[in-house]
């Protein structure tokens, strides 16, 4: 049986959750057009939709907030916010925006031309909506085993320095002009990237004369892994590991509704300061000034301690073993998911649990669907619906290579028995996939249709 951790905090507030009725749910889920965005947030029972913006914040978060500066121009909040990444991150250049995608918007609509490629590990979903608006290529050039989800591959969110050099000698150098890494790699199941295999990376592109930069929503967590997994690294502090994956880069947008544990707010910060002073001109017509990007100074200010907190390593030690628990639990169970367990959630191997649904008919969302109408839980598609697109040169729809279901658990949110109660109603859909039935569009619009999209069951 699988060992829970001790939780090193105590709650102070808490926030009721309702079941509703099995007649209740299959209403909702129907009326939402079979799209878990759709069904709003009281007629869910375990929301495992996202663990972004869900954290529950600390004590000393909560108290910054009350001694946010809100000065337009220069506050003591955008210092103390500056401060703090600058102690991490190591980049002379901070610029502040309301949340990770608002980052990448910057950076791409900067650097990209129509046709340009950028690789990475596996591009999340706003990564590569931003890249596609910009007229870009996203290219995934993962190692081959962050495709299979029963490896146990210690790094499976690695960079196949292989793929790179093939891209590369497919597409030219002039057409790429940024790489980046993922940290953990979200796509591929929460796993983390090596510090070893950052620095490979690194040291390709800049034999090349491209940026790299990091998406490091999930750098924290990615550090603890290095500690616990990586040779020469478990007597390292984790802030010092962080430092050092970010002397190999040169640049990183990040999203801190993650690891900087906070409910809203993001940032994209660099060695290039010309590069930076083209984006801050862009920020101030779509964000706002240099010193507060989109957001309020109560919130630069729980970005600012929340960062701090997130590299606690009681803290991350109880993370990483409470996502362990529940994919643990999943496989005594027979339930199978994305091996080892990842960093911020458990990912279910879709296609193994539904091999009678094909691709064109959304397994994992099918598989997402009946989490709901079974236990109240809402998760995420991270698949074909996510992710097939339509190549213009042949006009045949390119599915991604896998299709998984992740139950992301917000950060210091859920109890033992929450999970326990997950395990049970997954194991009750996997005794009962052979009713499961696939899902087609009515509606989608042309970018992050997941979002939006409207489905209905086929027979």
């Amino acid at each position: 049986m699988a060992k829970y951790p001790l939780e090193p905090f105590k709650i102070k507030m808490v926030e009721s959750i309702k079941m509703l009725s099995r007649e209740q749910r299959i209403h909702k889920i129907k009326q939402a057009k079979y799209n878990l965005f759709n069904i709003i947030a009281e007629d869910i029972f375990i929301d495992l939709l996202t663990d972004s913006g869900t954290s529950a914040m600390s004590d000393s978060q909560w108290a910054g907030i009350m001694r946010g500066d809100e000065s337009y121009a220069g506050s003591r909040s955008y210092l103390h916010f500056e401060e703090s990444i600058k102690s991490i991150f190591g980049y002379e250049n901070v610029i502040p925006t309301h949340q990770g995608r608002a980052a990448e918007a910057l950076l791409f609509s900067t650097i990209l031309k129509p046709g340009d490629h950028v690789p990475s590990n596996i591009h999340f979903d706003t990564t590569e909506g931003n890249i596609r608006n910009n007229g870009g290529i996203p290219v995934n050039c993962v190692i081959d085993e962050g495709l299979d989800p029963a490896s146990t591959f210690s790094f499976k969110g690695n960079v196949d320095i292989n793929k790179l050099q093939k891209l590369v000698d497919e597409v030219g150098l002039d057409k790429i002009p940024i790489a980046m890494i993922t940290i953990t790699n979200n796509s591929g199941g929460g796993q983390p990237v090596s510090l070893e295999n950052i620095k490979q990376v690194y040291k390709y592109w800049k034999k090349h004369n491209v940026p790299f930069f990091i998406d490091a929503c999930r750098y924290a967590e990615n550090a603890y892994f290095i500690k616990l997994r990586e040779k020469g690294y478990d007597n390292i502090s984790v802030k010092d590991i962080a430092k050092e994956i970010f002397a190999h880069a040169n640049g990183a947008t990040m999203s801190a509704k993650k690891d900087g544990l906070v409910n809203i707010g993001g940032f994209i910060t660099m060695k290039d300061s010309e590069l930076a002073k083209q984006m801050i001109s862009r920020l101030i017509i779509t964000e706002g000034f240099r010193t507060y990007g989109g957001m309020s100074g109560r919130d630069l200010e729980a970005v600012a301690i929340g960062l701090q907190e997130g590299l606690n390593e009681d803290y991350l030690k109880y993370r990483i073993e409470q996502t362990a628990y529940l994919g643990e639990s999943l496989l005594e169970q027979g339930i199978p998911i994305v091996q080892p367990p990842g960093g911020h959630a458990i990912y279910l191997d879709a296609r193994s649990i539904l091999p009678n649904i094909s691709q064109e008919y959304f397994p994992a969302q099918a598989l997402s669907v009946s989490l709901y109408i079974e236990g109240g839980i809402r998760s995420a598609e991270i698949g074909g619906l996510m992710f097939a697109y339509i190549d213009e040169k042949t006009g045949k729809t390119i599915y991604p290579e896998l299709d998984l279901v992740r139950l992301a658990i917000p950060r210091r949110v859920y109890t033992r028995s929450h999970l326990d109660f997950v395990v049970q109603t997954v194991k009750k859909v996997m005794d009962n996939r052979h009713m499961l039935k696939g899902l087609r569009i009515t509606y989608q619009p042309k970018l992050l249709r997941h979002f939006t999209v409207e489905l209905e069951e086929i027979s």
